[in-house]
C-alpha cells in the first residue's frame, strides 16, 4: 500500500473512532424509548441543522455530484440545485406542522391524521423501501472509497461502515447520532472546502483552462484499469497500448490505433495512453469541452423532459424522505423546526458550491476517469492529481477520504434510525429499547447484503431514483394531509400505491437496463414527472369519492397542526400511545 493509501486509511479510521467516541456521549444519556426515537424532542435549531445537513449530504452529494459534473457538464448542475431547493418546500409547507403533530415516525403521522391502521401499514412498507434503497449507495460508496484510496477490496469498506453505523445506532439511537452527525457535517465541509480552495489557487497559476473546444488530453502517460464493460467514444485518432479484450479481440501489450468511432472494452482490461492523447469517453457522454459546457447538446426535447422530471423528484422528494422528516420530530416545537430548516439551506448551499468547483476541475486533472467510467472517484483523486504525490497532495487526499467516510456514516446512521424506528414501533410494537436495538441490526443487515451483491450505480443517479419514489408517495400524503381537510384514508392509500408502484416499477425497469433512448427511456429513468401527478390526482379523486370516510375530528387535528404551540394544543403521540398501551 502506498503512503497516500496508508494516510487515507488512518484518516478514515480516525473518523470512525471519533464518531464512536462522540456517539458514546449520547449513549450515556439515552435511556428511554423517546431518547432513541426522537432524542426526547430537545434538540435546538443550530444543532439540529448541523445534524440534518450531516445526514443529508450523502455519497450522492460528496462523491456523486462532482462525478456527474465531470461526466455530464452543465446539465448535471440541476442535481445540487434540486437537492438544496427541496428544503425550501420543506420550510414552507411541512416542517412546523409536522413537528406540531406530535408524531415520531411518518406512519405515526399518517395514523394520527387519518386514523387508519391500513394506511399506517402502507407507510411502513414505503419507509422500509425508501430507507433500504437509500442506504445501499452509502455502503457502496464506503467500499468505493476504500478501494480507490487504499487498494483494499471494496467489501472491507462496506462491512466496516455497516458495523460502525449499526453499532452507533443500536447503542444510542437518535440521541447518539445527533451529536455524531453535527460533527460529521463540519468535517465534510472542511474536507471539501479546504482542497477546493487550494486546488483553485493551484489552477489559477496553471496553464490549463476550459477554453479548448476539443476533448481533454492526457498530460502525462496514463494507465487506466477498466473495471466494468464499457463502450468508449473516440473523436480523433488515438494511440494506446492495451492488454485484455478490446473490440472483441484478446490482446496483451499490443500497440493499437483507435480510429474515430465506438470501441468496446471488457472488464479487466488495461489501457495505457501516451501524454498528449485525447481522452476517450464513455459513449453517450460529452466528448468535447465545448459540448460539455453546452446545455442539452443533443437537443432540448428529451433533455428538458429529463430535467423537469429530475427537478420534480428532488424538489418534492426531499419532503418525503423518512430520515430527513424524523429529524424535525426532535425539535422542541414547530418554530424551532422551521428555523432548523432555514439554517440547513445555508449549510447545504455552502457545501454544494465547493463540490461543483471540484467537479469542474476534475475535468482537467482526472480525465482518466472518463475512460474507466469511475467518475464518482473524482473528488478522492483530485488532490493528488492536481498537487502531486508530495505531502500536501497526500494530506489533502487523506482529508477528502475522511470526509467521504463521514458522509457515508452520517447518512447511513440517519437512515438506519428511521428504518429501525418504524420496525420497532410497527413490527415489534412493544416499543422497548431492546426492540429498537434489534430493529437497528435488522435495518442494517438488509442493505449491507444488497450492497455486497448488487452492481454499483452512479451515486447521484441511484439517489435520484429514490427521490422519485419519495416524491410519489410521502410528499402527496404530507402536503394533502397537512393542508387539505377532505383527504380520506382510502384516498391516501390509493394515491400512495399508485405513485409508489409507478415509480418503483420504473426504478426496477431502469436498474434492469431495459427501455430505450427515446421518451420512454427518459420516463423510465426519470419517472417523477408522471408518477407524482398520478399520486396527487389519485389521492384527491378517491378522497372526493369517499367523503363519508373523512375523519370526524379533522378540524381539531388541522388546528393542532397549524396553531402556535403557546396555545397548548400540541400533543406527543409517543406519550399517548404509551398511556394507552399501544395498538
Amino acid at each position: 500500500m502506498t503512503t497516500a493509501g496508508v494516510s487515507a486509511l488512518v484518516a478514515m479510521a480516525l473518523v470512525a473512532l471519533a464518531s464512536a467516541v462522540i456517539g458514546s456521549l449520547g449513549v450515556r444519556v439515552a435511556r428511554s424509548t423517546s431518547d432513541f426515537l426522537v432524542a426526547s424532542r430537545t434538540v435546538g435549531p443550530a444543532a439540529n441543522a448541523g445534524a440534518i445537513s450531516g445526514e443529508y449530504l450523502s455519497a450522492a452529494s460528496f462523491l456523486g455530484v462532482a462525478g456527474l459534473i465531470l461526466r455530464d457538464g452543465v446539465d448535471a448542475l440541476w442535481y445540487p440545485v434540486g437537492f438544496t431547493a427541496g428544503y425550501l418546500a420543506l420550510v414552507l409547507f411541512v416542517a412546523a406542522p409536522l413537528r406540531r403533530s406530535g408524531a415520531y415516525t411518518v406512519p405515526d403521522f399518517a395514523e394520527a391524521r387519518l386514523g387508519s391502521p391500513a394506511l399506517r401499514r402502507v407507510c411502513t412498507a414505503f419507509v422500509l423501501l425508501i430507507g433500504w434503497l437509500y442506504v445501499l449507495p452509502q455502503f457502496q460508496g464506503a467500499g468505493l472509497t476504500v478501494a480507490t484510496v487504499t487498494g483494499l477490496p471494496a467489501w472491507t469498506g462496506m462491512l466496516t461502515a455497516g458495523v460502525v453505523v449499526v453499532g452507533t445506532v443500536a447503542l444510542g439511537g437518535m440521541r447518539s447520532i445527533t451529536f455524531v452527525q453535527a460533527f460529521q457535517y463540519w468535517l465534510k465541509l472542511t474536507a471539501i472546502a479546504l482542497p477546493a480552495v487550494i486546488v483553485v489557487i493551484f489552477f489559477l497559476g496553471d496553464a490549463r483552462d476550459f477554453s479548448r473546444p476539443s476533448s481533454p488530453q492526457f498530460l502525462d502517460r496514463t494507465t487506466v484499469d477498466i473495471r466494468t464493460d464499457v463502450q468508449l467514444e473516440v473523436r480523433v485518432p488515438a494511440e494506446l497500448v492495451a492488454t485484455g479484450t478490446v473490440d472483441g479481440i484478446e490482446v496483451s501489450g499490443a500497440a493499437l490505433r483507435w480510429e474515430p468511432g465506438l470501441h468496446a472494452v471488457e472488464a479487466g482490461a488495461e489501457l495505457e495512453f501516451p501524454a498528449g492523447d485525447p481522452v476517450p469517453v464513455v459513449a453517450g457522454t460529452p466528448a468535447d469541452t465545448e459540448v460539455w459546457l453546452t446545455p442539452y447538446p443533443d437537443g432540448p426535447e428529451q433533455g428538458l423532459l429529463a430535467t423537469y422530471s429530475l427537478i420534480i423528484a428532488t424538489f418534492l422528494g426531499t419532503m418525503g424522505l423518512p430520515h430527513v422528516l424524523v429529524r424535525f420530530y426532535t425539535n422542541p416545537d414547530g418554530r424551532t423546526a422551521r428555523r432548523s430548516a432555514v439554517v440547513v439551506l445555508a449549510l447545504l448551499g455552502a457545501f454544494y458550491v465547493t463540490v461543483t468547483v471540484l467537479g469542474a476541475l476534475s475535468r482537467l486533472y482526472t480525465p482518466q476517469l472518463l475512460v474507466s467510467g469511475d467518475t464518482d472517484a473524482a473528488v478522492l483523486l483530485l488532490p493528488s492529481a492536481a498537487l502531486g504525490s508530495g505531502w500536501l497532495g497526500v494530506t489533502l487526499g487523506a482529508l477528502v477520504a475522511a470526509g467521504a467516510w463521514a458522509a457515508f456514516l452520517s447518512t447511513s446512521s440517519g437512515l438506519i434510525v428511521s428504518v429501525a424506528g418504524v420496525l420497532s414501533t410497527d413490527v415489534f410494537r412493544r416499543r422497548r429499547v431492546r426492540d429498537f436495538r434489534l430493529s437497528a441490526v435488522l435495518a442494517g443487515i438488509v442493505p449491507l447484503g444488497l450492497a455486497l451483491g448488487v452492481t454499483r450505480l452512479d451515486f447521484s443517479e441511484a439517489v435520484a431514483l429514490v427521490f422519485a419514489v419519495a416524491a410519489s408517495t410521502f410528499c402527496p400524503l404530507l402536503l394533502l394531509g397537512i393542508w387539505w381537510r377532505d383527504l380520506t384514508d382510502r384516498g391516501a392509500v390509493a394515491g400512495m400505491l399508485a405513485g409508489g408502484l409507478l415509480s418503483t416499477g420504473a426504478v426496477a425497469v431502469s436498474l434492469a437496463g431495459l427501455g430505450d433512448d427515446g421518451v420512454l427511456g427518459v420516463l423510465l429513468h426519470r419517472p417523477a414527472i408522471i408518477s407524482v401527478p398520478v399520486a396527487f390526482l389519485t389521492m384527491v379523486g378517491v378522497s372526493l369519492l369517499t367523503r363519508e370516510r373523512r375523519p370526524a375530528d379533522v378540524d381539531q387535528v388541522l388546528l393542532r397542526l397549524h396553531a402556535p404551540e403557546r396555545l397548548g394544543l400540541s400533543r406527543d403521540r409517543l406519550d399517548e400511545r404509551s398511556r394507552s398501551g399501544g395498538r
